[in-house]
């Protein structure tokens, strides 16, 4: 493949380039984690846009209780910290804040006073928030967006109005008579939301209940869990093996304020005090400040909402989020090599696609009714943080609601 020429900062980027955008530090880890470290592997340009700095979260370690808003006021850069360290082990170096380090604050949960906050992200105009992140498009100009559905995937005011700006900056971005000055047009070529299908959630909430006794007081339910849509509503299943789970967990555990992580080494949870320890062979888990025990899924599932389905796989869902695009598919055009990625990490990317993308003219697009069945399913400074939905995603005891962030 060619290497794409970025007009914004006359730099050479590899040839596949993926765009994540996310409302606070460690939504990317637990939403996408193993994704973005497969493909930062394989050599495509990852770059994760965080729109806060996730002030409002609540804080697990004792230790640290100090960094809340109401005593130092110092977890928004803590966080900061946190998220350097959790992308560096995924491999990914392109980590940047929605109009630089600390512009949109972490808005909390609905109702809550720091909503009412002026720098608040969910009170930003769309249209203001969404020309930084046209910056960013215009200069990395990536074939492939993930970011969350409508709902924000639990209802947090910051991951709406994170799905709100990405899917508008993604449409100014491919007008050429918007804001010539932030660079040349382009069109994304493929959109994705977060999803989790019911199955999987169900079984592997209940592998993690059967299994040994884990370090914290209760399992998840399904309706705890950001994102999780009927079956056949997910297109794409990314699978990324031992390797993704890895460095997922390895991630998890830099956001440490945050999560929890129960490692299935035998050595209880980091981030949990006088946790009881966990069997060797449990599958990892983790939890966030409400303690309720979440799976660390390597495979990863999504929803294709614009942009060409993969080709030749009518039964059943992609497996690569650049499938059906020419020249960026997992193994490129016919006679040009796959892109160099470490060795050992996310051999189970998918399986080598037919060839051929059909083109930009010819793709075949995404329509309503999705591939058919699952497969490869695991049985102030920036951003806030969200990803759970409802208690599993935040505060608040054992089956509350609390705030995800």
């Amino acid at each position: 493949m060619t290497d794409q020429s970025s007009p914004g900062r006359g730099r050479t980027l590899p040839a596949r380039r993926l765009l994540l955008v996310h409302a606070h530090p460690d939504d990317e880890t637990i939403n996408n984690g193993a994704t973005m470290a497969a493909y930062a592997a394989r050599g495509v340009h990852v770059t994760l846009v965080t729109c806060t700095l996730g002030e409002e979260g609540e804080v697990i370690p004792p230790g640290l209780a100090r960094l809340t808003e109401d005593r130092d006021g110092a977890l928004g850069p803590h966080r900061a910290g946190e998220l350097a360290a959790a992308t560096a082990e995924l491999g990914v170096h392109d980590q940047r804040f929605l109009g630089g380090r600390g512009r949109y604050r972490d808005s909390g949960m609905a109702g809550t006073p720091p909503a009412g906050h002026p720098r608040a992200f969910c009170r930003a105009e769309p249209d203001e928030a969404a020309a930084h992140l046209v910056g960013v498009v215009r200069e990395i100009r990536p074939q492939v967006l993930v970011t969350y559905d409508p709902d924000g995937g639990y209802g947090h005011p910051d991951h709406i109005q994170a799905h709100r700006v990405a899917l508008r900056a993604a449409e100014l971005a491919a007008d050429p008579a918007y804001r010539p000055d932030l660079g040349a047009a382009h069109t994304v070529r493929k959109i994705y939301w977060n999803c989790l299908p019911r199955s999987v959630a169900e079984e592997r909430l209940a592998a993690l209940r059967s299994g040994p006794p884990l370090p914290f007081p209760a399992v998840a339910t399904p309706g705890d869990l950001s994102g999780v849509v009927d079956d056949e509503l997910v297109t794409t299943v990314v699978d990324t093996g031992e390797e993704g789970l890895r460095r997922k967990a390895a991630a998890l555990r830099a956001h440490a304020t945050q999560v929890a992580v129960a490692d299935g080494g035998g050595s209880g949870a980091t981030g949990t005090p006088g946790g009881a320890a966990v069997a060797d062979g449990t599958e990892f888990a983790f939890a966030l400040s409400n303690g309720l025990a979440q799976p660390i899924l390597a495979t990863e599932y999504y929803r294709l909402v614009r942009g060409p389905a993969a080709p030749g796989r009518p039964a059943g869902p992609e497996t690569d989020l650049f499938a059906g695009i020419a020249g960026a598919g997992e193994t490129g055009e016919p006679g040009e090599p796959e892109e160099p990625g470490e060795p050992g990490v996310l051999g189970v990317l998918g399986e080598p696609r037919e060839s051929g993308a059909t083109g930009e003219s010819g793709e075949n697009e995404a329509s309503a009714t999705p591939p058919g069945g699952l497969a490869g399913a695991d049985g102030p400074d920036g951003p806030d943080r969200g990803a759970g939905a409802g208690a599993a995603r935040g505060t608040g005891g054992p089956g509350t609601p609390g705030e995800a962030r």
